[in-house]
């Protein structure tokens, strides 16, 4: 017993996923934004999407409790991103009324605003995706500090374009996961000129006319066009269309085919979906751009399988994007 050195033992055990408390990659948990570039946030939100379970708060957890084994190095970029740039779990976003929705977007931006103010990109795991409306409202427009009082370019992968501001009201929600994609352009937050919307799939409630026209200004790119322009089209739509903007990244998990997350609010099966190799290989190509945040939303983890498959693909796809933000900071 004289010979077990308890801190030397901690140490030891760091790499086991089983040990410890719970974080995201079993990063340093810090609740300040003053003192991380990069902060891994749960927003545990499911009022925002009343159409589906509303399990959709516990992404947060399910993730951190996966991605304790991720191995850490970036094959691809060559390095570790926690060797490189300041990376912390700051915890979850407050939500002290979560059952009301416009209420907790309101927190939800005056939390966000704080990132915002220290010069903290986030990278979250919500959630449903009613929460990116109010993060972009956070970190975009003229009273930005990340983007410099600049609009933001989207890149905003889904099955769903949450655009509907046709519709008044998500049952009762007027700031819902169906209408973030709208007002945060009518905000003037977001510029659809310079934005995108992919994999978009599954039968509407009502035909379209036109599944490529966006009233809002956003390049369309459905999951049938995408299966025809490929990897490296897109990749090359993305850029041109994004520009010198800086950039954030929505990912509603619904977007990939429901074999790799079945765990997801607002499933498309039978339709093909985008695979998470073929989305890491476009992040892969939208390298050295402005990446001022992501996200990653809509995981029910009651759903999920037992392997986890959802919660473990969201852990791949959150890696790629923190690895991204990281290398075009340490450059």
């Amino acid at each position: 017993m004289q010979e077990y050195d308890i801190e030397k033992a901690k140490k030891e055990m760091e790499p086991w996923y089983w040990h410890g408390i719970p974080t995201f990659f079993k990063c340093p948990w810090n609740e300040s934004p003053e003192e991380c570039d990069i902060a891994l946030v749960g927003v545990p939100h499911s009022s925002g999407n009343g159409s589906t379970e509303r399990d959709q708060h516990l992404g947060p957890r399910a993730v951190r409790n996966v991605s304790g084994w991720h191995r850490r190095g970036h094959q691809k970029f060559g390095f570790i991103p926690w060797n490189e740039v300041r990376i912390h779990d700051i915890g979850d976003c407050p939500l002290p009324q979560a059952m009301v929705n416009d209420v907790s977007i309101g927190h939800i931006q005056a939390y966000f605003k704080t990132l915002d103010q220290a010069g903290t990109r986030p990278v979250s795991i919500g959630g449903d995706h009613a929460i990116t409306g109010p993060i972009l409202r956070a970190i975009g427009g003229k009273d930005s500090r990340l983007s410099q009082g600049q609009k933001i370019a989207l890149v905003h992968f889904d099955a769903h374009r949450d655009d509907y501001m046709h519709i008044p009201h998500w049952l009762g929600s007027k700031l819902s996961a169906a209408h973030w994609a709208a007002y945060t352009v009518m905000e003037n937050h977001v510029d659809p000129g310079h934005s995108m919307q992919i994999g978009m799939r599954g039968n509407p409630i009502k035909p379209r006319a036109d599944v490529h026209e966006s009233k809002l200004g956003y390049k369309m790119l459905p999951a049938e066009d995408y299966f025809r322009t490929g990897i490296d089209g897109t990749v090359r739509m993305i850029r041109e269309r994004v520009g010198d903007l800086p950039v954030y990244i929505t990912l509603d998990l619904d977007v990939l085919d429901a074999v790799e997350a079945p765990g997801v609010a607002n499933l498309e099966p039978g339709h093909r979906g985008l695979r998470a190799w073929e989305i890491i290989e476009i992040f892969h190509g939208m390298r050295g751009l402005n990446i001022l945040g992501a996200d990653i939303v809509c995981m029910i983890p009651s759903k999920d399988t037992a392997a986890r498959i959802t919660a473990m693909t969201a852990m791949v796809l959150m890696f790629e994007m923190i690895a991204l933000i990281t290398d075009y900071i340490r450059n």
